[in-house]
């Protein structure tokens, strides 16, 4: 008997673990040692559980079923031990946690690792002297040359027979979780939304009012979408001579940060390239977390992650800068705010972005490179419909006073604070700071 343990894959369709045949017994595992620490209207939460009723039904269409723990995994596989199952097959994961887990899970039962959410094996692409690479250019070179059409390749269900297991249902306050209102929308229409937007993807993915993007990062993350079926779908994108390549290196950029973290777990916690003695200022981060530090980009970023647990990719560049280089505050600790808060938070893709903005990872940002939010917002949110949805209290300012500095410093609006700091001098400091 085979044990497939569902994580970050949750759907039949496309899931190596099913391409695994013979007596097999489908789990999935609430873990407390995730769940406990989190708020109890985490959103991810509601859809996980959610995905993983659906998962259930869909097991049960192809005479299979999924047995549900709620408990520390080597307690559960300590428990399944007693029915000598020859493997447990699970999907590859890489943040500090996942690792120090199934190391612990391998010496209770053989853990058999499959390649299940990312394009290439970590060890696929590397230099001629077998080392990793550094930075994503020559990485995303390399990656184009090696990609085949294996790497799209669909698995199809193998033949299957069911271990049979007595469990009982559980349910999301069983997990002491409160259901939240959640985006249910399938993955596959999402693919067909995007579909009409790729042509523009490139010029329009930036701009914070326009909805150009995929989409996708919360079902890649849970694996509600296989990436090799988003692969296909490109490719046959691409028969229609659609412009696909901007997105398609975007997904090699989610492989590559993957690929750093698995090459260099200590980056999870540290600078790859220290530069800065911060210095923790409680009111700077106070302000910042509740969207109170008076400069509109910033805030509007925040209470879009606050409210829906999703920020624009563009938002999280300009808010991570802010962050790191206009309060000094450390990069760990705001990534560790968006991990309590983003509905696609991927620990790989979160850490490297972070670092990236404060200018302390592999392949970073130039530290002199300090976003001014106010160009930022001007030209990725000229109109500010961006701003004043997020903001309602600023919906009678003109646009381009909430990209004004100066305005914003001089003048009074009701229920919403001035600047806690001013751009020239907060990148002057920044720069005194370096070193």
């Amino acid at each position: 008997m085979k044990i497939l343990w569902f994580r970050r894959d949750l759907r039949i369709k496309d899931n190596p673990l099913l391409s695994f045949g013979g007596k097999v017994m489908p789990i999935f595992i609430f873990d407390p040692n995730i769940l406990n620490p989190l708020d109890k209207k985490d959103k991810r939460v509601s859809f996980i559980y959610s995905q993983v009723q659906n998962l259930k039904k869909d097991l049960k269409k192809i005479g299979l079923n999924l047995y549900i723990f709620y408990d520390d995994p080597l307690k559960v596989f300590t428990h399944l031990q007693k029915f000598k199952p020859s493997s447990v097959i699970a999907s590859v994961d890489y943040d500090a946690y996942a690792i120090k887990r199934d190391k612990a899970v391998e010496k209770i039962v053989p853990l058999q690792r499959v390649q299940s959410s990312f394009i290439f094996n970590p060890n696929e692409i590397l230099k001629d002297d077998c080392s990793p690479y550094l930075l994503f250019t020559p990485y995303f070179n390399k990656a184009k040359s090696l990609f085949t059409p294996a790497h799209s390749k669909e698995y199809k269900i193998a033949h299957h027979t069911l271990f049979r297991y007595k469990s009982c249902d559980i349910s999301l306050q069983d997990l002491g979780f409160l259901p939240q209102k959640i985006d249910t929308t399938p993955a596959t229409k999402k693919l067909q939304i995007f579909k009409k937007k790729l042509n523009d993807y490139k010029n329009n993915r930036d701009f914070l009012n326009l909805e150009a993007t995929s989409n996708l990062g919360i079902d890649l993350r849970f694996g509600t979408i296989s990436i090799t079926e988003v692969l296909r779908f490109l490719i046959g994108c691409k028969k229609e001579n659609l412009q696909t390549y901007e997105f398609f290196r975007q997904l090699v950029f989610r492989d590559f940060y993957a690929y750093l973290l698995y090459h260099f777990p200590r980056l999870e916690f540290d600078d790859y390239k220290p530069l800065v003695n911060y210095k923790f200022n409680q009111n700077y981060y106070d302000a910042f977390i509740n969207a109170q530090t008076g400069v509109p980009i910033i805030d509007a970023a925040i209470t879009q992650l606050l409210q829906t647990g999703q920020m624009h990719n563009r938002a999280r560049m300009i808010v991570a800068s802010f962050f790191t280089k206009h309060l000094l505050l450390p990069w760990q600790e705001g990534e560790r705010f968006f991990g309590a808060y983003l509905l696609d938070y991927e620990k790989s893709s979160n850490v490297l972005s972070w670092q990236w903005a404060a200018g302390t990872g592999i392949d970073p940002q130039p530290y002199f490179r300090i976003f001014n939010p106010y160009s930022q917002s001007k030209r990725y949110d000229k109109e500010a419909k961006y701003i004043k949805r997020w903001l309602p209290q600023l919906s009678h300012i003109e646009a381009k006073y909430l990209h004004n500095e100066a305005f914003l410093l001089q003048n009074s609006i009701p229920n919403y604070p001035k600047p806690i700091v001013i751009h020239n001098e907060a990148r002057k400091r920044a720069l005194e700071a370096k070193g």
